[in-house]
């Protein structure tokens, strides 16, 4: 016998417990800390560059020669397009959960590389670029001048120069954006009269500086091949690229005869200015420039963080004594909270298992043999997190919390197995009861570490997001319990035999009583299985009636893909009238920071005015606001949480008439998304007018708003906004010999931003930007103050030329999987789950929607969509596979009905508790029925492997079942409430990230009970109808 080789060498089973103690000792040093493992696809995101060009000039003649290329690479999942009016384009390719990112973005870089030569000129002079980085942001810091000694520009670029490429060369770092873009650029600002004046053009402007402003190559003097050999070769230098406003002021726009000439300063006023003036921000009502820090795909969140503060520490000791950083935004301040949350929780476990184990066992020397097994078993998994290149994060210490009650399961039935013997059999000496205790249970231990492992193994191989979420948690429940059943067979016995005596003292009074009481339990529940057995075709009914209400119960659950988690910070949309200047939005951004923080709850606020956050397209009727709550034990009431104190803002800010304001909670799962709720494009497939896909979307929202199910509906498409619309008249233009493309050009110029070329200041590359001073821009009254220049010189006002009407049109176009789209976002309303908004907008759109016209998911809604068609498979399987192992163990095709039977009670109680919490459906409510699929089979097991004993040593069939369940009854409960002690910690937690630990919490502790209440009296029924029918099948077999 195994065992007994470990009995006869206490000393060796201790040094493997030993062993697997250090390996998870030294395994735990290493191991990376987050959230959650690598569960968001991966994104690569190509970006380019048109300055002046708009929206939908940008979709078809930038994005659309991309996406034709980038369309198909492989592994790919979907991409989404966004063109803005600041004309920057942005194509997000998302891939498969587990493709290699690196290799990605070289698949996507090689078919941008094709793509190139289809793109604009002015496109292919700026460059397209493609990077790998999460959508998600990591951080958000908020630089500031205390007392406002420097400007926002002096800090954007100081920070551009002195901050950014450290952060940038931080492993794990995607990429490091400054918000707004105020770069230093050289700008001039024209004068078009005097223009008019010395009669000179804004491309002939242009033309000046790009010739006078350029490095060129003078080669070198003595450069062989030399007919006579040189002593020296020298390279021969030019002035190159201008250095300063004063040098560019200077810039010689034309000469006269007389030796005079006329300068750029002549006619435009030059500064040192900057690139963009798009963007404000203010962080605690001071103006800020934000730093947004994206993290790379695959990378820990919480290492990159601590990183980030380091190098943050380090490098902020040189800064100007008014620079401050502080933190605006940093989702990962919850993460930490999170899982010391989940230690605390795991430690009060253990303590509670700890009592239980006490209760039932009675002395200290007994409770300590079970308790070892919970370090060895604990500790040691860590080693196997390391092999399996795992980390800790919420889902392993989830798997960690519930095999605390698992893995004490096993060592507890060898000891109450000891103990039995001991006190039927005083003959034997202690060391002879453990030995015929393994006799007896080593075969019912095996098939329980084998059951529970096979109800995950399953799990463990499934793909995409569900895959991986049911991966991290059931290799931490096989590998605890694999090391649970090791320590059964080898430390337990042999500590047995070492400590327990023939003889304990009398146990505390307390546990006296609790005996007592127990023994009477015992035989009600003998009596109660004996009636159960006699009502048989009763209660068999009464089983199929509960199977129905299981159906009816789950069926009524809210589906979702994970909760929705108070992260500590609220973001605040905000959209303005179509077309609203930047100063009216920094006035509403100003009025949400003061509102705020008439809150109490709120600590800090940062904003961002001029970009619209959801698509990430600049423009200046859009912002968003950081809205920071205080720590999570400073808000303990419901009325405190991030949901309520948002649902409080969305009341108090409705009363805005400026902008439409929507305070929003962050996604559950970083790097999903931007904001939580669902995430739904509507594709035009039929290359219909956009105003046209506008009318659904419109008719779409108001309907969703509508529905009492769904909150916060919005869309980025809206094609109301003021635009106007210039129409040359070729022909005219070609007879007055005026080039088309100098039309334009000074058109940009006045109305735009020409960027002409570049120079270098602090070592590095800015842009030179043309465009017209503001009193000359500011209306259509201007445009009769431009002028072209013909082919004999003559100016020609371009008014002449070209007509302009005012019109309305969309200033940001995107575009789904190739196909123009728009954006449908929103929220389940309070009481209603993720699952019902998606069911319900779906419904909507199906409604309006024609031929033609299809729905797409994105972020979080289509890895909902996805785990809706695989979400029973994990489930099933593990049936299938337990059924699969009992019937090898037992080799029979009937008995392991008995144990699988059991199931619908854990269920049953599992669906019950959900329901009466208002809980809902989703992952960890999937992963806790699949973890009772294994704890109602290793109750059964212990029930069925004794009858079948007693069956063997001569009993009936009745008694045998009545007897194999009274002495396994014991056992049964104390494993059960050990495991419901060890549960129950995540049912009632608080503070951040309780909502998933509620869930899965609830599940596994509602369908303990139930299964232990009610379970445990129909196992025996179950096997007894089974046994009763095979034995009239065998006895006919015989007969014939």
């Amino acid at each position: 016998m195994f065992s007994k080789f470990f009995i006869n060498r206490p000393i060796f089973a201790t040094v493997v417990s030993i062993v697997i103690i250090l390996a998870g000792i030294i395994a735990i040093k290493s191991l990376p800390v987050q959230e959650y493992p690598s569960i968001a696809p991966p994104q690569i995101i190509v970006s380019a560059t048109y300055p002046g060009a708009d929206a939908q000039t940008l979709a078809t003649t930038v994005a659309a020669p991309l996406e034709e290329e980038i369309n198909g690479v492989p592994n790919m999942l979907y991409m989404t397009t966004t063109a803005s009016p600041s004309g920057s384009v942005s194509i997000s390719v998302y891939f498969q959960i587990g493709t290699d990112v690196a290799q990605a973005k070289v698949d996507v870089n090689n078919r941008v590389q094709i793509a190139t030569n289809k793109l604009p000129e002015a496109v292919r002079r700026q460059g397209v670029s493609t990077r790998e980085r999460s959508p998600d942001i990591l951080k958000v810091l908020a630089l500031t001048s205390k007392g406002n000694v420097h400007d926002t520009t002096f800090i954007s670029n100081y920070a551009l120069v002195n901050i950014v490429d450290d952060l940038k060369r931080i492993p794990g770092v995607g990429d490091v954006s400054i918000f707004g873009n105020k770069n230093y650029s050289i700008r001039a600002w024209i004068n078009p009269d005097k223009l008019a004046t010395y009669e000179l053009t804004t491309a002939e402007v242009v033309n000046a500086i790009k010739s006078q402003n350029e490095q060129y190559a003078a080669g070198q003097i003595g450069q062989e091949p030399m007919e006579k050999e040189p002593t020296f070769t020298y390279t021969v230098k030019t002035d190159g690229r201008l250095k300063n406003a004063t040098e560019f002021e200077n810039i010689i726009l034309k000469s006269n005869a007389d030796g005079s000439s006329l300068k750029l300063k002549d006619v435009a006023r030059v500064e040192l200015g900057v690139e963009a003036y798009y963007f404000g921000g203010i962080y605690n009502n001071n103006p800020m420039i934000p730093i947004g820090i994206f993290l790379a795909s695959g990378a820990n969140a919480l290492e990159v963080s601590d990183l980030l503060d380091k190098k943050l520490a380090e490098i902020s000791t040189n800064f100007p004594a008014d620079l401050q950083i502080n933190t605006a935004y940093d989702p990962t301040t919850f993460v930490r909270e999170s899982i010391h949350e989940v230690i605390f929780t795991l430690l009060l476990s253990i303590a509670l298992v700890v009592g239980i184990i006490y209760l039932f066992l009675g002395n200290l020397r007994a409770t300590f043999i079970p308790v070892l097994a919970i370090p060895v078993s604990i500790v040691g998994t860590f080693a196997g997190f390391y092999a399996a290149g795992f980390s800790i994060n919420l889902l392993t210490l989830f798997g960690l919390t519930l095999a605390i009650g698992l893995v004490v399961d096993d060592a507890i039935v060898v000891i109450e197995n000891v103990e039995r013997i001991l006190r039927d059999e005083e003959d034997l000496s202690v060391k002879d009861a453990t030995i015929k205790a393994m006799r007896e249970i080593t075969n019912p231990v095996i098939a329980i570490v084998m059951v529970l492992c096979a109800v995950f193994i399953p799990a463990a191989f499934m793909g995409g997001f569900s895959g991986m979420m049911y991966k991290q948690f059931a290799m931490t429940v096989i590998i605890s319990v694999t090391i649970s059943g090791i320590v059964a067979l080898t430390l337990t016995p042999a500590l047995c035999a070492l400590l327990l005596r023939k003889h304990e003292s009398e146990p505390f009074w307390l546990i006296q009583k609790f005996n007592a009481l127990f023994e009477v339990g015992t035989k009600l529940f003998s009596t109660g299985v004996r009636k159960t057995i006699r009502f048989g075709i009763m209660n068999v009914a009464v089983f199929g009636v509960m199977i129905f209400a299981i159906y009816l119960i789950t069926t009524r659950i809210p589906t979702g893909l994970v909760p929705n988690e108070d992260k500590g910070i609220i973001l605040v949309i905000n959209n303005l009238m179509p077309g609203a200047s930047l100063g009216r939005t920094q006035k509403v951004s100003q009025e949400v920071s003061n509102f705020a923080f008439t809150d109490p709850n709120v600590e800090r606020v940062g904003a961002m005015s001029g970009i619209d956050f959801i698509t990430g397209a600049y423009k200046t009727d859009a912002g968003i606001s950081f809205v920071r709550l205080k720590d999570w034990d400073q808000r303990p009431r419901a009325d405190q949480t991030s949901q309520a104190i948002a649902g409080k803002m969305m009341m108090g800010l409705f009363q805005n008439k400026e902008a439409m304001l929507i305070p929003v909670t962050p996604p559950p799962i970083m790097g999903m998304s931007t904001t939580g709720g669902f995430e739904m494009y509507i594709q035009d497939r039929t290359g219909s007018d956009i105003q046209v896909l506008d009318g659904y979307v419109k008719t779409i929202i108001e309907k969703a708003s509508a529905r009492k199910e769904l909150a916060a509906m919005r869309t980025t498409l809206n094609t109301n906004v003021p635009q106007f619309l210039i129409n040359v008249d070729n022909e005219k233009a070609k007879s007055l010999g005026v080039d088309v493309a100098d039309i334009f050009t000074t058109i940009q110029a006045t109305f735009g931003n020409t960027y002409t070329n570049d120079f270098n200041l602090f070592g590095r590359t800015y842009h030179v930007n043309v465009q017209s001073e503001s009193t000359f821009r500011e209306g259509t009254e201007n445009y009769n103050d431009i002028f072209v220049k013909s082919s004999e010189g003559r100016l020609v006002p371009i008014s002449s030329l070209a007509s302009i009407k005012r019109i309305v049109g969309p200033s940001v176009v995107q575009k789904f999987n190739m196909f123009q789209a728009a954006q449908i976002s929103g929220q389940p309303a309070p009481g209603y789950s993720s699952g019902d908004a998606l069911r319900i907008i779906e419904e909507v759109a199906k409604e309006v929607l024609p031929n033609g016209y299809t729905i797409a998911w994105a972020g979080t809604s289509y890895q909902e969509k996805q785990l809706e068609k695989s979400g029973n498979t994990a489930f099933i399987y593990a049936i299938i596979f337990v059924f699969l192992i009992l019937a090898a163990l037992y080799e029979s095709w009937t008995i392991p009905f008995a144990i699988v039977l059991a199931v619908p009670f854990a269920l049953f109680g599992a669906a019950l508790a959900v329901y009466f919490r208002d809980l809902q459906n989703d992952i960890y409510f999937q992963v806790g029925l699949v973890t009772l699929v294994g704890l109602s089979s290793k109750n059964a097991i212990l029930m069925v492997e004794f009858a079948i004993q007693k069956m063997h040593e001569g009993y009936n069939l009745l008694d045998a079942t009545i007897e194999g369940a009274r002495i396994r009854f014991r056992p049964i409960v104390m494993t059960s409430f050990a495991f419901i002690a060890g549960t129950l910690p995540l049912a009632l937690s608080t503070g951040a990230g309780a909502n998933s630990r509620h869930i899965i919490g609830t599940t596994v502790v509602g369908g303990m009970i139930t299964l232990t209440l009610i379970g445990t009296f129909f196992v025996p029924l179950f096997f007894y109808l089974i046994m009763k029918t095979k034995e009239k099948i065998d006895s006919k077999r015989s007969r014939s």
